[in-house]
């Protein structure tokens, strides 16, 4: 059985895990060097004076914080098949991703780069087995619910998702537990796609399901459906692993646990087509152990200096527990001081283990209180469990100008499985949980400048619907939590159903 011949190599991971936790400053310090080094005569090296730089003080002067947009000019160089422009050579691959405010984004993925993608995901199935000596996950099938992977080409550089890159990357041996089957995974239409992946899998002997958390409930909705099962363990009595990413489990826990009939045991991962930042390493501790030796060198910048012309980056020896710092990569695929948007909490310096907080761009601030995705999940949480309320999908924006008058409130729009069964006392206790949460939403209100939050529940399925009508259902889509501005809302309020 794979179980047990590769139980040798599951525990050699977590010790190797194990050791370079130790070393990460010292590990993140030999990055920095030898990204510099190797990439000193591309276009980008030159153009920043990489020759002359020594240590990260050094790095700080000469290479500024951009987002896509200001790496668009050398991944426009590379997409025209320029060799050496911001990493040695050319790509492998390019990573095509969705952007909100840069359209269409092309992420470069090189030779060195792509362990980083699919050696840190197999190292934390393994880390979970040398952990918890659950590795029966191997001797059965195992689906991951992703893009398609078929590759389009951009002047030699083959191109498509980095769900469906990561597909050709998976090894023969493993390849006989992998469902959905290629010609079922290359589906493009989500719905089609849901349906032919139902009827491969729902007479398999499931031991590993990995999606992201609304997807996954979409597929374990439609089994019971089909197969008129009570619980997905009915289905898969077999099943002993949830793998995901992207998004907030919390929120979704206690739909996905009723569909599945219990807890099923999962690891958290934290993957973006920029590189794999960090993964779940503990069953016992919170967190994520950032990926410190993976061909990635970090910086933070505290969250409320994001936009400032000069903020304070700090690499990993700098880092404090307890701030919220938005995270900042240099990889080995020619990122430089490259924003992905997201903002990370320190849990653990010893290891370093993190948790995702948000993203700069989802967050509300219409009248100054910076309310950030970590609040509202915890505040909806807390409050759904007292109530007894299931939550499906949630957006949280202003409404600054009420249509019939009176003061500004935030507006939740809310799709609910299991409705709380006093939704009054059910808002009021979530307004006051944002209080505690959020010192400035607690001024705002006390001030007489807003009115307590408003719920606006949705009727099932609103939330697919929106993605559908975004061309974004199905895949690694996730719905933005939190926005400053009334689009998404104003979708809902015009499609709302009565």
């Amino acid at each position: 059985m794979k179980a047990q011949l590769l139980k040798p190599y599951a525990n050699l991971v977590r010790r190797r895990l194990r050791r370079s936790a130790k070393r990460a400053v010292d590990n993140q310090l030999d990055i920095l060097t030898d990204l510099v080094h190797t990439a000193r005569n591309t276009a980008f090296g030159q153009n920043h004076d990489f020759g002359n730089i020594k240590n990260h003080e050094d790095f700080l002067q000469r290479v500024p914080i951009v987002d896509y947009e200001g790496f668009r000019q050398y991944a426009d160089r590379i997409k025209e098949g320029e060799a050496d422009v911001s990493w040695v050579g050319k790509p492998k691959y390019f990573a095509k991703t969705s952007g909100t405010t840069s359209g269409v984004k092309y992420i470069p993925l090189t030779r060195e780069s792509i362990p980083n993608h699919f050696g840190t995901a197999r190292n934390a199935l393994f880390n979970y087995y040398a952990e918890t000596g659950q590795g029966g996950w191997l001797n059965g099938k195992m689906i991951f619910l992703s893009g398609s992977p078929e590759m389009n080409d951009t002047n030699g550089i083959p191109t498509g998702r980095l769900s469906g890159i990561v597909n050709h990357q998976v090894p023969a041996w493993l390849r006989t537990n992998q469902l959905p089957s290629y010609p079922t995974n290359c589906i493009e239409d989500w719905e089609e796609k849901l349906e032919a992946i139902v009827a491969e899998t729902m007479h398999a002997d499931m031991r590993l399901i990995s999606g992201i958390p609304p997807w996954v409930q979409m597929y374990y909705e439609r089994l019971l459906e089909r197969t008129g099962k009570e619980t997905i363990l009915d289905l898969f009595p077999n099943l002993e692993m949830f793998v995901y990413g992207g998004v907030n489990f919390e929120p979704y826990r206690q739909s996905l646990e009723k569909l599945v009939g219990g807890r099923i045991p999962s690891v958290e991962t934290y993957p973006a087509s920029e590189g794999f930042i960090a993964f779940q390493d503990s069953q016992t501790e919170e967190g994520l152990l950032l990926n410190t030796n993976s061909g990635i060198f970090f910086e933070f910048i505290p969250a409320g200096e994001i936009f400032a012309d000069n903020p304070t980056r700090l690499n990993l020896s700098q880092v404090t527990t307890g701030e919220n710092y938005a995270i900042i990569l240099n990889t080995n695929a020619g990122l430089w001081g490259y924003n992905i948007g997201d903002t990370v909490e320190f849990v653990s310096l010893n290891p370093f283990r993190i948790r995702v907080t948000g993203r700069i761009k989802h967050y509300i601030s219409a009248f100054g209180e910076h309310v950030i995705g970590k609040e509202v999940e915890t505040a909806l949480r807390s409050i759904s469990d007292e109530f007894r309320a299931e939550v499906t999908e949630f957006t949280v924006a202003p409404q600054v100008n009420p249509p019939a008058g009176g003061l500004p409130y935030h507006e939740w729009f809310v799709e609910f499985s299991q409705p709380p069964a006093d939704p009054a006392t059910y808002a009021a206790a979530m307004d006051r949980a944002m209080q505690e949460q959020n010192i400035y939403y607690q001024d705002l209100i006390s001030g007489g400048i807003l009115r307590p939050l408003v719920i606006t529940p949705l009727p099932a399925g609103s939330f697919r619907e929106y993605m559908k009508s975004q061309g974004k259902l199905g895949g690694q889509n996730k719905v933005p939590r939190l926005s400053n501005d009334r689009k998404i809302a104003d979708w809902f309020s015009a499609h709302k159903k009565s």
